[in-house]
């Protein structure tokens, strides 16, 4: 049964405290689910229900759970069930939650630890941070070239029981180098008697053990794979890396560049579960920045103030203006971080990018400018407000829309590569970011526009 939550029977049974129907009812549900009912029961009922599972079950249902929920359970449960359940967690799934502990508590929670787990654990956590060595894990099949099918067959199901996948199996020579990867469907389907180095083709994808963890997911998605090995300097293979902790990273680094776009730092730990002064520092910088930024735009309509005292119909379309500069800024900007991230545009690729933004920017100008300059026309037919110049006011606002669109589209497409030419995030050149530098240079574009046509008329 799928999605499970706290139904009416089971609520009962808790309430109740019947304990040996619910460890009954328990024992045939998928660790998802009973981690998303976990997840929905009060804080006092969440360590009595972890307790009625059997112990690998236990182990499978944690690793389900939210990080801070994984916590206030490590706090309720006792000694020897947390070192079961440490000791029965998949070792990636252990050392992500390690990484997000105090290292006090990690080295106490080691200390669980039987010493072949305890090794595997402190060997994980040497690697970098950041690094696809903390995704892996050393739970995989590894075979030598000079077996049989048979042998093969055997050794799997002898030693396959805790393994992350059985969909590979990994060929490795007497020094552990790796030297070909083969999918166990071939093994389920060639001769008992047939060699394993009549089936290679030494034809596979590594991945390196400490590039950083981000380049595991477009390999993953070029090669459509569930598993990959990860070799060190020397192709030893020291592990595999499976989809679903791949799967994580790109979530944590899509809502990290989302939460960045939209002119942020990016938040450490869940909406709800930062706390709120955590939130205004990640917050406060950046709107101070653009604060900051925005003050320049009183400093530009200081510098036209003169313009705009001849000519006060012109400050009734400053807000027309700079908006829409800002908005197809934001746009442009939006597009190309997010086609950065799917490795649709690089570096080598700005020109073209250029090309294409200097198209559309005059395209997406003249169809605003249109718009500008019937919209002044038509009104003009019920109202004097825009003076006996009014035509020539027209002029000036398709134009400087035309100008301000254009430099709005090259300024927020151009910006995620400047900042990604010298190592910083394109995601920093959020759509505020390039909306308030687009602000100030629109309202240069618009004046100047403005004083080459009106200029001997209203100025």
């Amino acid at each position: 049964m799928i999605g499970k939550s706290i139904q009416p029977e089971i609520r009962a049974l808790i309430d109740a405290r019947d304990f040996t129907t619910l460890k009954e009812i328990f024992a045939d549900w998928y660790p998802a689910d009973l981690a998303e009912l976990i997840d929905d029961l009060p804080d006092e009922d969440e360590a009595i229900i972890f307790r009625l599972l059997p112990r690998k079950l236990a182990a499978q249902t944690y690793e389900y759970l939210e990080l801070e929920k994984q916590k206030s359970l490590l706090k309720a449960m006792g000694q020897e069930q947390v070192a079961a359940i440490l000791n029965d967690m998949a070792p990636d799934d252990r050392t992500a939650l390690f990484e997000e502990l105090p290292s006090a508590a990690v080295q106490q929670l080691i200390s669980l630890l039987t010493p072949e787990e305890r090794a595997t654990a402190q060997s994980l956590l040497n690697y970098p941070e950041d690094s696809i060595g903390r995704l892996m894990t050393p739970d995989y099949i590894a075979v030598r070239r000079d077996w049989n099918v048979q042998d093969v067959l055997n050794f799997v199901r002898a030693n396959g029981s805790d393994k992350e996948t059985l969909n590979v199996v990994y060929v490795v020579d007497d020094k552990g180098k790796l030297i070909d990867d083969i999918r166990m469907r071939e093994f389920l389907l060639a001769p008992l008697d047939k060699q394993v180095s009549e089936m290679m083709d030494e034809n596979f994808v590594s991945l390196p053990v400490h590039a950083d963890k981000e380049a595991a997911v477009e390999v993953f998605k070029k090669y459509n794979r569930t598993a990959l090995p990860v070799v060190d300097s020397d192709e030893h293979l020291v592990g595999i890396v499976t989809v679903d902790d791949v799967l994580q990273v790109q979530e944590e680094e899509t809502t990290e560049d989302i939460q960045k776009i939209g002119g942020m730092e990016a938040l450490d730990e869940p909406y709800l579960e930062i706390s709120l002064l955590q939130m205004v520092k990640k917050r406060a910088g950046w709107l101070v920045i653009l604060f900051v930024g925005e003050m320049l735009t009183a400093t530009a309509m200081g510098f036209f103030e003169h313009e705009i005292a001849k000519a006060v119909v012109l400050a009734l379309f400053v807000p027309l203006i700079i908006s829409s500069g800002g908005n197809a800024g934001s746009q442009a900007s939006t597009l190309i971080i997010r086609a950065m991230a799917l490795g649709e545009v690089t570096l080598a690729t700005w020109w073209g990018v250029m090309k294409r933004e200097i198209i559309a920017g005059l395209s997406l100008g003249c169809i605003l400018g249109v718009i500008g300059f019937m919209r002044i026309a038509g009104w003009t037919l019920f109202s004097d407000i825009y003076g006996a110049y009014w035509l020539l006011v027209a002029f000036t606002v398709s134009f400087s829309l035309i100008g301000v669109v254009l430099w709005g589209s090259l300024a927020g497409s151009m910006m995620p590569f400047i900042l990604k030419k010298f190592g910083a995030d394109p995601a920093a050149s959020s759509a505020p970011f390039v909306a308030t530098l687009v602000d100030v240079t629109g309202l240069v574009i618009y004046f100047s526009v403005a004083f080459m046509i009106l200029r001997g008329t209203l100025l």
